[in-house]
């Protein structure tokens, strides 16, 4: 393991249509795109994001749906610009992270790279011994990658004035006997496909194409938990710093709430949300004072969400965002804001109202030409326009860094328009779906 530094990002890929280097400094371009498309309510029931949106999905019978009248916006709710788009000459990229200082990506190889945030510096990359990083998370001083091999690698990230990231340990370590390697019982059987991590408990979490999940104690460097979460593939684990939940999501159709016995290392099924038949592919938490939600996205391209009953802890289900016109491949949420990811090729940002959950699809990003894999998103600032960089990994091999502008609702999200651009959305009932195991 070596770090390598680079003075341009032309071993990493050439400039999409051009050669452009990604720019030292990202800054907005005098030629900003208002999104094409106008503000509108997704909810549970199936409404056209776009003139071209597919036909809607066959609705359960048991769910009462209620109509809600909606008004748009008159003035654009965002504004996006592509800053850079490189091509990958390394195959494609698998996962992104984002920390306060960098922002890392994993890919085929066995490279992974690093720019500085938020000006884009290009930091160079950081050489493993394997390759097929699916996985990729950055938590304070430390990265975390997991690779071909089916192991995670640990590394410890300096400071920004002298990037030489040094890898702390293997997960599991190695065996001592070089020329005889060996799996571990405690190293999964197929790749690593996601990682999340426990901040008060110090415990990393691994998910796998095996169906299991494990649990790493970092500081002892041993895996302390390991259980078989689900009948499909593991795509990805959340979890909620609040109470310590642990969130998995499967090629299955479910996704699962697990806990931590108190006072134990083991993990116990609490709660199995299941409305839908689809792969779910991304799931992603939203945590605000007065309410906690979690989405998941689907094969059949919808986005369900569940709230959280605070005095009960059950979590209802409350509708569904549907735009996208094939698999959601991806979710970032970030304040009242989600961004989705999908096989489409594009990534739309919606936008939750905290008083009654309703959510509305500010923008419909357009720039790749093959589906968006993985998402990261930073805030820039947030002052009277909500400024984030966007960062996107797309199947036709490149990556593109987007600035995006948020503006404020007006009068409290109740949005007005003229009489003739008034549409009804639906907006289901809270409707609980959990089953207890």
């Amino acid at each position: 393991m070596e770090f390598h530094p680079e003075k341009d990002l032309c071993s990493f890929g050439d400039e999409e249509k051009s050669k452009t280097n990604l720019p030292q400094s990202l800054c907005f371009s005098t030629h900003q795109r208002v999104s094409e498309h106008n503000v509108e309510l997704a909810s549970a029931r199936p409404s056209s994001a776009s003139a071209t949106s597919i036909s809607s999905q066959p609705m359960s019978p048991k769910t009462p749906w209620l109509l809600s009248p909606v008004r748009l916006s008159p003035s654009p709710p965002l504004l996006y610009h592509c800053l850079a788009s490189l091509h990958r000459q390394e195959g494609n990229i698998f996962s992104i992270t984002v920390s306060k200082d960098f922002v890392f990506t994993g890919s085929e190889s066995s490279r992974i790279h690093a720019w500085k945030q938020p000006d884009g510096t290009d930091m160079g990359y950081i050489k493993a011994n394997s390759g097929q990083v699916r996985a990729i998370l950055a938590q304070g001083k430390m990265l975390f990658t997991s690779h071909g091999d089916y192991r995670i690698r640990i590394w410890h990230l300096p400071l920004v004035e002298n990037f030489i990231a040094k890898k702390i340990t293997t997960l599991p370590p190695r065996s001592p006997f070089f020329f005889f390697p060996r799996k571990t019982i405690h190293q999964h059987r197929d790749h690593i496909s996601c990682l999340a991590y426990n901040q008060e408990d110090k415990l990393l979490y691994s998910g796998s194409w095996d169906k299991t999940v494990k649990v790493w104690k970092v500081s002892e460097k041993s895996c302390i938990d390991s259980f078989v979460a689900h009948d499909g593939h593991v795509n990805v684990i959340v979890v909620n710093q609040e109470d310590g939940c642990v969130f998995t999501c499967s090629s299955d159709g479910s996704v699962k709430i697990w806990r931590r016995v108190y006072g134990e290392n083991s993990h116990i099924l609490t709660t199995t949300l299941r409305f839908q038949l689809s792969p779910v592919n991304a799931l992603a938490l939203s945590l605000s004072s007065s309410n906690c939600l979690l989405y998941s996205g689907s094969t059949d391209g919808l986005i369900n969400f569940w709230e959280k009953e605070y005095l009960y802890g059950r979590y209802n289900h409350g509708g569904f965002l549907q735009g996208h016109h094939f698999a959601v491949l991806c979710l970032v949420a970030i304040g009242d804001l989600i961004f989705s990811g999908s096989e489409d090729a594009t990534i739309r940002v919606w936008r939750r109202q905290e008083e009654n959950c309703f959510h509305s699809c500010l923008s419909v990003i357009e720039g790749h030409h093959g589906p968006v894999r993985c998402l990261a998103v930073s805030l820039v600032n947030d002052e009277v326009l909500k400024g984030l960089l966007v960062y996107t990994a797309s199947l036709d091999q490149t990556f593109k860094v987007w600035r995006v502008k948020v503006f404020p609702t007006e009068n409290g999200n109740k949005e007005s328009t003229p009489d003739n651009q008034k549409r009804d959305i639906t907006e289901s009932e809270i409707n609980p779906t959990y089953h207890k195991p």
